[in-house]
């Protein structure tokens, strides 16, 4: 199931065939821990955690986009947002 909430789109775990169609195993990974930091996106990003636990505040507002790990995330060009990392994040990540 695909929900969109404030331009970011999460997909619920996924299932095997939709990540081996993507090819997301042999994406790039990027992994952080615990950490409150500010991010903008100069490129549409998909990534798929392996694990951790999110909270993203796009700027400008106060409500907060959750995902963890088994999520897929898409995250559009030109977004500026703060991370929230609650538990260590191991993630796939592609850019287009």
């Amino acid at each position: 199931m695909t929900t969109e909430k404030l331009g970011i789109k999460i997909t619920n775990n996924p299932p095997e065939s939709k990540l081996s169609e993507l090819g997301v195993r042999s994406w790039p990974k990027w992994g952080c821990p615990p950490s409150k930091f500010p991010w903008t996106y100069s490129a549409k990003e998909t990534c798929y955690l392996l694990k951790g636990k999110v909270k993203v505040y796009p700027d400008g507002s106060n409500e907060a986009v959750e995902f963890g790990a088994g999520d897929m995330v898409v995250f559009p060009k030109g977004m500026s947002c703060t991370w929230d990392v609650s538990e260590t994040v191991d993630k796939h990540y592609l850019f287009e």
